[in-house]
C-alpha cells in the first residue's frame, strides 16, 4: 500500500499527512493558555508555541513476541508537546501517526507473475520512489492547538524490535501498546533505559495517516482499545487479502506486479540486527500461498472488517476514487462495517490517486479535521458530528456533501450483455436480447486492458465487448458494479476479468495532482519549515476512453474464495464477481461500455496465453448501482 517515504533518522519529529488555516506565529506565542486550549468559533486556538515545543522519545513495551526471541517486543514513539506540559502542569491529549516507513524502506524483489516461462525464474525488482512524501503539517498546525504530536515505528522498523508481519495481530499490539502507554496501561523507557511515563496524557489518543499508515490506525481501532478516540485513516487497508488477492486469485495493487505479504515485510525491515527475522518472514511467504489465493487462516489474521463491533474511536473514513494501490473496496467495506456497528464516521472520496487531499482543498480539509479531533479528543461541542457525514469530489473538481454513501436514490439495475448485430461488438440492454454464444482467446500476457479495450467499435479476438447506445443524459455509476456470466473456460488460465468503461473523447483526472503556484501558510514557521505548503489542482488528460473500474474471479473459486474447485474444460458454470466500488458519471454523447478479458496484464498472475472463454450472452448481465434517473438514461 505504498505511499513509501524516506523519514530522516529515527529522531525526526515531523509526522506527515495534511492540515491548514493558522493565525500568524506572533499571536501563537502570545497568549499561552497553561491549563488548557483556548476554544473559539467551535475549535482550538493556535496558543501555543511551536517554536518551544519539547520532545521525548519512548520505547514502549508490547504484549508481542513477534521475533521469539522470549522478550516482549518495543515499539518507539517520538514525541513533541507544548513546553507547558512540562513547565505548567498542562495536560494533552496525542495525534499520532504509527508508520513502517519512518527509517526508509529497502529495495526488494518482487515474486514472478508470468506463470511457465523460463524467464520468469529471475525476481523482478519495484524499486518505490522514497520521494512521494505528503507534506508534515501536525506540528506546525496542531502542537499549537494544545495537542502531542507523535510518529511511531511499528514493531520491526526504525528504533522498534520484534518482526514487521504485514498487518497480523503482532502488529496490532504494537499500535494498541502505544495508546495503552498514554493512558498509563503499558510500560515504557527513555532511550538510556530510565523508565518512563506519561504525566502530560490525558489518555485521550487520535491516529491519522495514509496508506500503510492509514491501516495501522484501522487495526488499533479494530482492538478495541480504550482511549483511542478517534482516527482518519487515509487509503487504508480493512482486510490485507482485498490488498493482495480478489475473487479468489492473486492480484497485485496497481503498480506493484509480484508484490506480497513478505516483500512488503522485508521492505519495511529496517530494526537493528534483522536478520533475526528471516524465519518469521520465511514462515508468512511459505503460508500466503501463491499458487491458489485462497482466502485462509493468514488472511483472517490480517482481516479487521469483522472487528468493527470493537471499535470505540469516531472514524473519519478517506479514500481516492482512483486509487489503484489500495483499491476502494477497503475503505468502503469498512465504511459499511462501521455503519452497522452504529460507529460515529465520516467519509470522504476524492478524485486523487493513492494521496491525500490535503493540498487541494487545504481549509476545508483542516477545519473538518480539527473539528474531528477536538470534538473526539477534547470534548469541544463543535457539531462536527451533525455535518452530512459524507463529502465527494466530482471529476470536475467540485464537491458534493451527502448523508450517506452510496448517495440515498441509488438503485441496483440489472443490464444484459446480448450479441450485436453482427456478434460483436455486443449491447448493454435493459431487456434480454437473443441467446448466443461468444468466444475470446487470452492475450493478456502480452496485451494490456488498455490495449484490449480499444477500438470498442470492432471485433477482437481477445475480449468480449458490451456497449450502450449514446447516452442521451448523463449516468451515475454509485457503488459496487457486478458481473454474473454463464461461461466456459478451456485453458491454463483461471481469471475472469471486466472492465467498466467510458467511451468518448473527453478530459478527465488522472488521479494526479499539480502545483497551482499558490502558497497557503497553514501553521507556525520555525526554522527550515515554514509552515506553508503550494495548493494543488486536479491534473487532467484527454482520452477517447477511461477505465471507470474493474475487478477479477478465479474461476476455481466460483462457489467460495476460501476453496478452489476444479474447472471442467468446455463445461459452462455460472460466475459471479463483483467490480471495485466506484462513483463516477458517465456524461450524456457518451458510451458504457463493459469489456471482458481474462488474464489483467498489470494485476493478475499471468499464464501461457490461448485459454479459450465462451460466454452464453442474454443470460450474463452486468448489475450497475446507478444514481437516481440512471435507468431512464440508460433506456
Amino acid at each position: 500500500m505504498r505511499s513509501p517515504r524516506a523519514v530522516a533518522g529515527a529522531a525526526a519529529l515531523t509526522t506527515a499527512a495534511a492540515l491548514l488555516a493558522a493565525a500568524p506565529p506572533a499571536a501563537a506565542r502570545s497568549a499561552p493558555a497553561p491549563h488548557g486550549p483556548t476554544v473559539a468559533h467551535g475549535e482550538t486556538q493556535p496558543v501555543f508555541s511551536r517554536a518551544d515545543a519539547v520532545t521525548q522519545t519512548v520505547n514502549i513495551e508490547t504484549t508481542a513476541d513477534s521475533d521469539h526471541d522470549g522478550v516482549r517486543d518495543r515499539v518507539q514513539l517520538r514525541i513533541m508537546r507544548p513546553k507547558e506540559t512540562d513547565t505548567a502542569g498542562l495536560k494533552v491529549p496525542t495525534i499520532m501517526e504509527p508508520s513502517p516507513y519512518w527509517a526508509g524502506i529497502n529495495d526488494v524483489p518482487n515474486h514472478p507473475v508470468d506463470i511457465g516461462d523460463a524467464q520468469a525464474r529471475a525476481l523482478s525488482t519495484s524499486r518505490r520512489n522514497l520521494a512521494e512524501m505528503f507534506p508534515g503539517y501536525y506540528d506546525n498546525y496542531f502542537l499549537p492547538r494544545g495537542y502531542a504530536v507523535a510518529d511511531l515505528d511499528s514493531i520491526g522498523t526504525g528504533g522498534s524490535t520484534g518482526c514487521p508481519t504485514s498487518g497480523d495481530h503482532s502488529e496490532q499490539a504494537g499500535a494498541k501498546a502505544a495508546v495503552d502507554w498514554l493512558n498509563g496501561r503499558a510500560r515504557g523507557w527513555a532511550p538510556d533505559g530510565t523508565p518512563v511515563k506519561a504525566t502530560w496524557s490525558t489518555g485521550n489518543v487520535g491516529m491519522i495517516g495514509q496508506s500503510y499508515d492509514g491501516t495501522l490506525p484501522n487495526m488499533a481501532a479494530a482492538s478495541g482499545v480504550e482511549g483511542l478516540k478517534a482516527i482518519v485513516p487515509i487509503a487504508g487497508i480493512s482486510s490485507w487479502y482485498d490488498y493482495y488477492r480478489a475473487g479468489g486469485g492473486v492480484v497485485a495493487p496497481g503498480g506493484y506486479q509480484g508484490e506480497d505479504l513478505d516483500v512488503l515485510a522485508k521492505a519495511v525491515l529496517t530494526r537493528q540486527n534483522p536478520e533475526v527475522c528471516k524465519k518469521v518472514i520465511d514462515d508468512i511467504e511459505a503460508t500466503q500461498d501463491r499458487e491458489t489465493g485462497d482466502y485462509g487462516k493468514v488472511w483472517a489474521e490480517r482481516d479487521y472488517v469483522g472487528q468493527a463491533r470493537n471499535v470505540h474511536a469516531a472514524v473519519m473514513v478517506v479514500h481516492g476514487l482512483n486509487d489503484w494501490n489500495v483499491k476502494l473496496k477497503n475503505s468502503v467495506q469498512w465504511w459499511n462495517a462501521l455503519k452497522k456497528a452504529g460507529v460515529p464516521r465520516k467519509l470522504w472520496l476524492h478524485q486523487g490517486n493513492h494521496s491525500t487531499p490535503f493540498r487541494w482543498r487545504v481549509e476545508e480539509w483542516l477545519r473538518q479535521t480539527l473539528h474531528w479531533f477536538d470534538r473526539y479528543l477534547y470534548g469541544v461541542r463543535n457539531g462536527i458530528e451533525n455535518e452530512p457525514r459524507v463529502d465527494i469530489e466530482h471529476a470536475d473538481g467540485t464537491w458534493e456533501t451527502a448523508k450517506d454513501w452510496p448517495v440515498p436514490g441509488t438503485r441496483t439495475v440489472p443490464v444484459h450483455l446480448d450479441a450485436g448485430a453482427s456478434g460483436q461488438p455486443g449491447t448493454l440492454d435493459l431487456q434480454a436480447g437473443r441467446g448466443a454464444t461468444q468466444s475470446f482467446t487470452d492475450e493478456g500476457k502480452t496485451r494490456t486492458a488498455e490495449d484490449l479495450l480499444a477500438n470498442e467499435g470492432q471485433a477482437d479476438p481477445n475480449r468480449l465487448a458490451y456497449l450502450t447506445g449514446t447516452l442521451s443524459r448523463p449516468v451515475r455509476i454509485d457503488g459496487t458494479p457486478s458481473v454474473s456470466v454463464r461461461a466456459s473456460l478451456d485453458g491454463r488460465s483461471p481469471y475472469l476479468t471486466a472492465l467498466l468503461v467510458d467511451y468518448g473523447t473527453d478530459s478527465r483526472p488522472t488521479g494526479a495532482r499539480v502545483d497551482t503556484g499558490q502558497k497557503v501558510c497553514y501553521g507556525q514557521s520555525v526554522p527550515g519549515d515554514e509552515g506553508c505548503t503550494t495548493r494543488q489542482a486536479l491534473a487532467m488528460q484527454t482520452a477517447p476512453y477511461k477505465i471507470i473500474t474493474r475487478g477479477w474471479l478465479d474461476a476455481r473459486n466460483r462457489r467460495s474464495f476460501s476453496r478452489t474447485d476444479p474447472i471442467t474444460p468446455g463445461r459452462t458454470y455460472a460466475f459471479r464477481w463483483d467490480l471495485q466500488p466506484t462513483d463516477y458519471t458517465v456524461k450524456a454523447g457518451h458510451r458504457l461500455g463493459v469489456i471482458l478479458l481474462s488474464t489483467d496484464h498489470d494485476y493478475t498472475l499471468r499464464y501461457p496465453a490461448g485459454t479459450e472463454v465462451t460466454m452464453r450472452t442474454g443470460v450474463s448481465l452486468v448489475d450497475l448501482p446507478l444514481a437516481r434517473g440512471g435507468r431512464e438514461a440508460l433506456g
